[in-house]
C-alpha cells in the first residue's frame, strides 16, 4: 500500500511531536519532513515531495499566509492544510487563507499543554481523514494524468465512510453529461441555494468576484465551518464582489440582491410570510455529520420556492446536498453542480452528478455566468451564450 507523505509545519517542536505521533498511528500516513517556519515549508516541498502539507499560520520569518501563496505559485494542487488556533485572530488568518487557496483547516486547540488528549481527538477525527482524502483526490488526478499518457500509476485507497444513499437508476454518467444543455428558461428562478464544504472558500471568492451587478433574487449558502469563520467569510465575500455577504440571522425578511450565510454551528431553513421569505436558525442535531448542513437548507427552500429555485452544489467532501438536490428536482426546480476537474473534492458535486440530478456541470470560472442566466428572463429563442 502506498502511503500518504506528509510535511509538517509548525514553529512549536512540542506541536510538531503532538502530530507526528498522532499520524504515526495511522497505517497509511507517513511523516515527509518537518519545517518550522514558512521559508522551509517552501524548501522542503522541493525536497521532501510531500503528499500533503499541514501548515501554521503564526510563524517566524515566514509566516504560513505568505507561504502558502508562494507554494500555490509554483504549486496549484498540493493538498495544504492550516492548522491554526480558532482564537479570532486565528480565525481570521484562516479564512484568508481558505480564499487564497489552502484546501482546508483544521482549529487547533489554544492550550496544547493542557489539552493533549483533546488534541489527539482532534488530529484522529478531523485531521487524518482531511489527509487521506485531499490525498486521493490528488493522487487519482495523478493517476488520470498518467493514464492518458499511456502510464498507470498506483492510488492510495479512499478512507473509510458510509457509502452514498442510492437515489434511483440512472444512465451511465458520459451519457448523462452529454445530456446536460442550457435550455432557454421559462421559469426562471426565484432564488439561489449554493452548498459546498472542502475547498469552498476558494471557490465562493471565485464566483462571487464574477459577478458584474448583483443579480435579482436573494442568495442563501452553507458552508462548511466554525462559527467564528461565516462570518469572516461573509465580510471578504462582501469585500471582493458587488453583493452584500452577511450571516442569516433569525426572523430575518431576505431580499434580493442580498447573500445570506448559514453561520456556524447553525441550520438555515427558510419559510414565507405573505410576500416575504423569512430565514431561520436552528441547533436541530446534525445532518451528514453536518450543521449548518446543505440538505436540511435545500429542504426548506424547496418547499417554499418550488419550481423556481436553483440549487448549486460546489466542491466539498462527502455527500451532503445530495438528498435536498433529489427533491428539488422533483418539485421542478434546477441543480448546477461543479465539475471535477476544478473541485479540490468532488464528492458533494460528484454524488448529485451520479446520481442524475445535475441540470448543467460546470468549473468553477462558469458557474457565476450559469447562476445569471438561470435567475433572470429571456426573450424566446434567445440563445445562451
Amino acid at each position: 500500500m502506498e502511503k500518504v507523505r506528509v510535511l509538517v509545519v509548525d514553529d512549536s517542536a512540542v506541536m510538531r511531536k503532538i502530530i507526528a505521533s498522532a499520524l504515526q498511528k495511522e497505517p497509511s500516513i507517513e511523516i515527509a519532513g518537518f519545517a518550522e517556519n514558512g521559508l522551509q515549508a517552501i524548501e522542503a516541498i522541493q525536497t521532501c515531495n510531500p503528499d500533503v502539507v499541514t501548515l501554521d499560520i503564526e510563524m517566524p520569518e515566514m509566516d504560513g499566509l505568505t507561504a502558502l501563496r508562494e507554494i500555490r505559485k509554483e504549486n496549484k494542487y498540493l493538498p495544504i492544510i492550516m492548522f491554526s488556533s480558532l482564537t479570532h485572530q486565528g480565525a481570521q488568518a484562516a479564512v484568508m487563507a481558505l480564499t487564497a487557496g489552502a484546501s482546508d483547516y483544521v482549529g487547533k486547540p489554544a492550550n496544547t499543554t493542557g489539552g493533549i488528549d483533546d488534541t489527539f481527538k482532534i488530529l484522529e477525527s478531523e485531521l487524518i481523514p482531511k489527509i487521506i482524502g485531499l490525498a486521493k483526490r490528488v493522487k487519482a488526478r495523478r493517476a488520470k494524468e498518467a493514464q492518458a499518457g499511456g502510464i498507470v500509476k498506483p492510488a492510495i485507497p479512499a478512507p473509510a465512510r458510509a457509502p452514498i444513499p442510492p437515489i434511483k437508476s440512472e444512465p451511465p454518467l458520459a451519457a448523462q453529461i452529454s445530456k446536460v444543455s442550457s435550455s432557454i428558461l421559462a421559469k426562471p428562478a426565484e432564488a439561489v441555494c449554493i452548498g459546498v464544504s472542502t475547498g469552498g472558500p476558494e471557490a465562493l471568492m471565485q464566483v462571487f468576484s464574477a459577478f458584474t451587478a448583483p443579480i435579482n433574487v436573494p442568495i442563501f449558502i452553507v458552508q462548511h465551518m466554525p462559527a467564528e469563520f461565516t462570518a469572516l467569510l461573509a465580510a471578504r465575500l462582501t469585500a471582493i464582489g458587488v453583493m452584500t455577504v452577511k450571516e442569516a440571522k433569525e426572523g430575518e425578511s431576505a431580499e434580493p440582491g442580498m447573500v445570506y450565510v448559514a453561520p456556524g454551528g447553525f441550520h438555515m431553513t427558510l419559510s414565507r410570510s405573505g410576500t416575504k421569505i423569512i430565514t431561520h436558525l436552528n441547533t436541530d442535531p446534525p445532518e451528514n455529520s453536518c450543521r449548518p448542513a446543505v440538505d436540511v437548507l435545500f429542504r426548506s427552500a424547496a418547499a417554499v420556492y418550488g419550481n423556481r429555485l436553483l440549487a448549486v452544489i460546489l466542491t466539498g467532501m462527502g455527500y451532503d446536498g445530495l438528498k435536498g438536490a433529489q427533491l428539488i428536482k422533483e418539485l421542478g426546480g434546477q441543480v448546477i453542480a461543479q465539475d471535477e476537474a476544478s473541485s479540490v473534492i468532488w464528492g458533494m458535486p460528484g454524488a448529485v452528478v451520479q446520481a442524475g440530478l445535475a441540470d448543467s456541470i460546470l468549473p468553477i470560472d462558469q458557474v457565476a455566468n450559469e447562476i445569471v442566466f438561470r435567475t433572470r428572463k429571456v426573450v424566446a429563442g434567445q440563445q445562451h451564450v
